[in-house]
């Protein structure tokens, strides 16, 4: 029974994949820069976190039309709300500050996902993460995408590891007969204390499948992390990241400030 259950879930993805292949790549943003974990927030739980980033070193031209991201700072507020023991939902609002434009309101996500329940027993720790929005044409040529992310991750001791192979598409914008978009986002980190993690974050948008950007227009990033486990109610994380391909902001900072609410007692609904 647990099987079949994995094909179907399996074969909704590759179906969710295939439709999908009509339509275009996405440019990767630095608003919400995270890989994510398998685990899903606990029902009766409000997660809100606030990602910060500024961009020392970025593009210093428009191109497009699209305000260029140097000495951009992005601050980007995220409601997290779990609906049962492998569900939730998630909502973002997505804001720059900039010399010359001051603070603007770039747009709004909404994230649905799912997980594996823990009574699959699963080896590794196995969700599937959907995020439509809208983001104005002057911060993304592309103002309407949806982006569907497979997230797998596992604990091996001190060292954990998680892969985010994200697949993109755009509704509205120049790119919306490209096809379909690979955006991988990987996380090794390893415990140096109970509080404090180190590791290195890699995000790239590759381009169109089947037929990849040059490794020149290609989108890289890659950062060294900490994270700070002081509370199971407090998310901290750190980091520092270098661009090194021609299409990538060449130095960004970032930092990810989360607080869990509970809302009652937790129920297990399987």
């Amino acid at each position: 029974m647990r099987n079949s259950t994995i094909r179907l879930a399996v074969n909704a993805v590759l179906a969710i994949a295939a439709l999908l292949c009509v339509q275009s790549t996405v440019a990767q943003g630095n608003y919400e820069i995270q890989v994510y974990g398998a685990d899903t927030v606990a029902p009766k739980t409000l997660m809100t976190e606030l990602h910060s980033n500024f961009t020392p070193e970025g593009q210093k031209s428009d191109i497009d039309g699209v305000i260029p991201t140097n000495h951009q700072e992005h601050e980007t507020l995220e409601l997290t709300e779990g609906i049962t023991s492998w569900s939730e939902i998630g909502f973002y609002v997505f804001t720059s500050e900039q010399n010359g434009h001051g603070v603007q309101w770039v747009g709004d996500h909404i994230r649905p996902r799912v997980r594996a329940p823990d009574s699959w027993h699963l080896p590794v720790g196995l969700s599937l993460s959907t995020e439509i929005g809208y983001q104005r044409a002057v911060y993304s040529p592309d103002t309407w995408t949806w982006e569907i992310r497979p997230i797998i991750d596992k604990t091996l001791g001190r060292w954990y590891l998680a892969v985010n192979p994200a697949l993109e598409r755009t509704f509205h914008g120049p790119d919306v007969k490209q096809g379909l978009g690979f955006s991988p986002g990987v996380k090794v980190s390893y415990d140096f204390t109970r509080v404090v993690s180190g590791g290195v974050e890699y995000y790239a948008d590759y381009g169109r499948l089947g037929a990849f950007d040059s490794l020149h227009n290609q989108q890289q990033q890659i950062f060294v992390v900490t994270d700070l486990n002081t509370s199971p109610k407090w998310e901290i994380n750190i980091g520092v990241g270098v661009g090194p391909t021609a299409g990538t902001d060449h130095l960004i900072v970032k930092g990810i400030l989360g607080r869990r609410f509970d809302w009652g007692r937790h129920s297990r609904i399987e």
